[in-house]
């Protein structure tokens, strides 16, 4: 029998053979794990230490990667999700048992929700302590993983040393095979601690699999939309993680379908192209727009309720559903679902349509975009557009943005031009507050060589606050816009629709810009009129800076239900 090999050489050289016979002493667990992730081509993990998991930070210091200490759990695997988004890459969190483990819980759920790699490593209780007994160790939960499981994409336990580098190359694998996703590595405090005679780790093999899509239904999707009188695409979150941008512009010129971009999608369409929706998911007038399409091609995105606009859009014709995710096809509208990664299904459906002439199409897209700006424009959302519009004015194409759960977040959504792709960024995927500053941190490690925006309310604000120390630490180019309105903005528009008046949305206002100051980080109280040029100013300058920005801000009126009456 014969064996195709397709990983790294089997064979060692005369060096790996003599390092493997003397492996450096006063090697622990620990080192197992840190020369797997470098092996695996890590170069920078997030974390935060505890008492179970020192073996492993201890190891830390010998190995050649940059550690990012962040202040709490929760923001490092913000942060990890972020370096994962804008760099494609596993970014391993370090954590450690118990209470340090579970706040991170919430990061992890939004890393699972936007597909973000993120390779969390955790201690767990002495092996002699498992199997769901109460021995009363410090920190034990009687089955940790279980907390997580529900959480991440896969769970990977280790009980021995020599377990380590497997356990942690099938978490990287699985991190990073589409659809992207947290995974969960556990491992007992006394095997990250002892010692180990065990030869270093060296080249493991981890390449990850994307799904390709079968011809047989690519060939019927090319035929559809190559005979659609209609066609219109909806390009989700998987077309920017696979890089398809370029792909899916020429796939859409060539059968001159509009796009309208999910706002996970965002920037995988250029915004002022004449074929462009831009990102109006939610408003009725591109709902109308897809429902007349007798053909919608859906391209990594699940039609979930926001891309859904709330469950109102009702197909009038048939629908292609593109996604690495197998789970999400056809779950919320019937399609023909082909299980692919949005890079190679764009390309072989490129391969294969025919060029189709739409003279009407650019026309069409114009009106419903004017009919939008219709509706908004006459809500008297002046001080809105003006910030939105100074926001855009003072950050540069290529910087990436990260925008809490907050007003002006639900704005940007739908209204900023993200022109790059892979350069918005929100957490919407779960829908958690104070993810933007902590995730912002993680695309300054990423690449610290261009401005990085964050984008909070005062409420989400209040989460990350301990985060200025990492930024000032780290010296991180992060500028950090608070919207502060003194409470939960979205949440008193919601209660006083829902019940005309409010309860528990109103916070004590901290002086922000003071309590920058106290972490020696720079910091401006700005007005609408003078936002764009400070902001402008603070994003130019080297390091940490943040901008408060005292306004109340008001959401456009939702259509959703204008679409269910209609």
């Amino acid at each position: 029998m014969t064996h195709d090999h397709h990983g790294p050489d089997l064979i060692p050289t005369p060096a790996q053979r003599a390092s493997a016979l003397t492996p450096p002493p006063g090697r622990t667990g620990g080192d197992l794990v840190m020369e797997t992730l470098h092996g695996l081509g890590a170069t920078t993990v997030f974390g935060l230490p505890g008492q179970h998991a020192l073996g492993m930070f201890d190891a830390l210091r010998r190995a050649p990667m940059e550690y990012v200490g962040v202040r709490v759990e929760n923001n490092a695997g913000f942060a990890a999700d972020a370096y994962g988004r804008v760099t494609g890459e596993a970014a391993p969190l370090l954590l450690s048992t118990g209470p340090g483990a579970l706040t991170s819980l919430a990061a992890l759920q939004e890393a699972a929700a936007a597909s973000a790699p993120v390779l969390a490593i955790s201690s767990q209780i002495p092996v002699a302590g498992l199997g769901g007994g109460r021995h009363g160790y410090l920190h034990e939960l009687r089955d940790q993983q279980a907390s997580f499981r529900d959480v991440v994409k896969s769970v990977h336990t280790v009980r021995t040393a020599s377990q380590i580098p497997t356990a942690v190359a099938e978490a990287w694998r699985s991190a990073l095979t589409a659809p992207h996703g947290p995974v969960w590595v556990e491992i007992p405090a006394d095997v990250l601690s002892a010692g180990t005679t065990l030869p270093q780790v060296t080249a493991p093999d981890a390449t990850p699999d994307h799904p390709a899509p079968r011809p047989e239904l690519t060939a019927v999707a090319a035929d559809w939309l190559g005979r659609a009188e209609r066609p219109v695409i909806i390009a989700g979150g998987g077309v920017v993680r696979a890089d398809a941008a370029g792909k899916l512009t020429a796939l859409a010129e060539r059968i001159q379908a509009p796009v309208v971009t999910t706002f996970g999608g965002k920037g995988a369409f250029a915004w002022d192209h004449p074929l462009s929706l831009q990102s109006w998911m939610e408003d009725r007038h591109t709902t109308a727009f897809l429902e007349e399409a007798d053909v919608v091609l859906v391209v990594g995105s699940g039609l979930g309720e926001l891309s859904s606009h709330y469950g109102t859009f009702t197909p009038g014709g048939r629908i292609i559903q593109v996604d690495a995710d197998l789970g999400k096809l056809e779950a919320n509208y019937p399609a023909l679902g082909i299980h692919a990664d949005a890079r190679l299904a764009l390309t072989a459906l490129l391969e294969t349509v025919p060029e189709r002439e739409d003279p009407d199409a650019a026309e069409r897209v114009a009106a419903t975009l004017a009919a939008i700006r219709d509706r908004i424009d006459g809500q008297g959302l002046d001080t809105e557009q003006r910030v939105l519009a100074a926001v855009r004015e003072a950050l540069p194409d290529t910087s990436p943005s990260f925008w809490d759960m907050t007003i002006l977040g639900y704005w940007a959504w739908s209204a900023f031009d993200a022109r790059r792709p892979g350069t918005f960024h929100s957490g919407q995927g779960a829908g958690g507050l104070g993810y933007a500053y902590p995730a912002a941190l993680g695309a300054a490690v990423a690449d610290p060589t261009r401005p990085v925006l964050a984008v909070s309310g005062d409420g989400g604000a209040l989460y990350s606050i301990a985060e200025l120390a990492t930024a000032r630490q780290h010296d991180l180019p992060v500028t950090w816009l608070i919207v502060d309105d003194g409470g939960y903005g979205i949440l008193r528009e919601y209660m006083n629709e829902a019940f005309g008046t409010t309860t528990a949305t109103e916070l004590s206002r901290p002086d922000y810009a003071a309590l920058a100051a106290a972490f020696h980080i720079p910091a401006t109280t700005t007005s609408v009129e003078t936002l764009a040029a400070d902001l402008a100013e603070a994003l130019a300058a080297p390091g940490p800076s943040v901008v408060v920005l005292p306004v109340h801000l008001r959401m456009f009126a939702a259509t959703h239900e204008e679409s269910r009456e209609g």
